[in-house]
């Protein structure tokens, strides 16, 4: 069981949680630590306003990231039961707000607040941040891309999540590829008079397809490992063979290596095949290796996004083209294979 166990002459025991007075104080603890927030992908946050109207309403704390995405987050606690049914609805609102504004916009949005703390800019707050050499203009124009397309972040910062909520968000991430949303459990605790607080990351469950031998009339069947896989590539154009030899023989290292485990999936009529390279804990995967007249790999952003998102821009240099939700390629190369056995890697050690 998760929680803080502390140590008394009885032994160990598990810490009830004291929860936080008001949203606004776990408000001020999200604003003033950013950095304690668990977010897939881990990503440098900085808040760059609190309260900021976007729509009809006042986002609770509107940030970016340093690579350029912006960020939205809302904070409710369990005693709010009516605003903690309507936060998806608030979020998306002020989402929708926000797409295709302009930076300037964005700045304008949050500029006294900047100001407040010591920033004329939004690029002079990210640059406080980094040690390193900044890229203002690759910085920019991502903010700019990520704006015009409505690729945003979104957090969700609650003291209890509920299974409703963990539904809600389930679905998004299977219909968008442009959303990265984050749940996030925080719990405070008096651990021998001191304050201290646990942030965790929740993962919704997704529902996933489990048959492993059976078929109906609309659907294909879904087996464990690649067996039927690899008997499949003996129906395949003999031009293509090798092409989907060499996948399988990249997804049965990532097995070896512990990354993933293997299933394949039969389309009806037994004429599509297809090879899932599944993250063992997620039950998702970065990829979808296709027998389908020829060998493809079929790409899945989403995933990519919350479990391995340094690897992107690589990636889709590599594939000559852009790494989005459910597009293939035909033609791939070995460096291809190895930076996305490298994707696979981060993915799979991701906390």
């Amino acid at each position: 069981m998760s929680g803080i166990w502390t140590q008394s002459d009885d032994g160990w025991s598990l810490s009830s949680p004291e929860g936080f007075a008001d949203e606004a104080t776990l408000h001020d603890l999200i604003e003033k630590t950013p950095e304690m927030l668990p977010l897939s992908g881990t990503p440098a946050l900085v808040i760059l306003g609190r309260e900021v109207l976007l729509g009809s309403g006042y986002a609770d704390l509107l940030g970016v990231e340093t690579s350029g995405r912006p960020v939205i987050v809302e904070v409710k606690l369990a005693y709010n039961n009516e605003a903690r049914r309507a936060v998806v609805a608030q979020i998306l609102a002020y989402a929708a707000s926000l797409h295709g504004m302009s930076r300037q916009q964005l700045e304008d949005r949050v500029r006294n607040q900047l100001r407040q703390r010591d920033h004329a800019t939004l690029v002079d707050a990210v640059r406080s941040t980094q040690e390193d050499a900044f890229d203002v203009d690759e910085f920019t124009a991502a903010v700019d891309e990520h704006l015009r397309e409505g690729r945003f972040r979104l957090v969700f910062v609650l003291d209890d999540v509920p299974a409703e909520l963990m539904t809600l968000v389930a679905y998004l991430e299977h219909v968008t590829d442009k959303l990265v949303i984050d749940l996030v459990a925080v719990n405070s605790f008096n651990v021998g008079g001191t304050f201290a607080v646990l942030p965790q990351r929740v993962t919704p469950e997704r529902h996933e397809v489990t048959v492993e031998k059976t078929r109906s009339k609309d659907s294909g069947t879904l087996y464990r490992g690649s067996d039927r896989f690899e008997t499949s590539i003996q129906q395949a154009p003999p031009q293509s063979h090798e092409a989907l030899h060499r996948l399988l023989e990249w997804a049965h290292d990532l097995e070896k290596r512990g990354y993933v485990t293997l299933e394949t999936y039969e389309g009806k009529g037994a004429k599509r095949f297809t090879l899932l390279p599944r993250l063992i804990v997620e039950r998702r995967g970065l990829v979808t290796i296709w027998n389908d007249g020829g060998a493809s790999i079929q790409f899945w952003r989403s995933v990519f996004e919350r479990k391995a998102p340094d690897t992107i821009e690589r990636i889709g240099q590599l594939a000559k083209t852009r790494v989005g939700q459910g597009n293939t390629i035909r033609e791939y190369g070995e460096e291809l294979l190895e930076a996305l056995t490298e994707a696979y890697k981060q993915a799979a050690t991701a906390q």
